[in-house]
């Protein structure tokens, strides 16, 4: 890793129907179709994805040579944090705004 610091945030905050919202569901669907699990083995996949994905985010953020976005990983508490933000997930009612649906067919 390089001994320079960055002089920006490594990360924007993603808005809702961001660009990697749709590339993680894109590429969810992709695999599944390539390769047909049962859909809780997918989803447990994909944690195991986002685990090892905060981890290298996490070593990134370490030492001198670290991001300097500020952040200071914590395990503990983020841990609390995907928890939370995936219960919200869940309890969110479907989108209803057209340019997020899915299309269904052709009219």
């Amino acid at each position: 890793m390089s001994t320079v610091r960055s002089t920006r945030p490594c990360i924007e905050p993603p808005k809702e129907g961001s660009e990697l919202d749709e590339a993680l569901r894109r590429a969810f669907w992709n695999s599944l179709n390539r390769n047909p699990l049962p859909a809780l083995q997918a989803l447990a996949v994909a944690a195991r994805t986002i685990g090892a994905l905060y981890r290298q985010v996490a070593q990134a953020h370490e030492g001198a040579s670290g991001c300097d976005c500020g952040w200071e990983p914590d395990p503990d508490s983020d841990l609390i944090v995907l928890e939370a933000n995936l219960a919200a997930a869940l309890l969110k009612p479907p989108e209803s705004d057209l340019a997020h649906m899915a299309t269904l067919g052709r009219a």
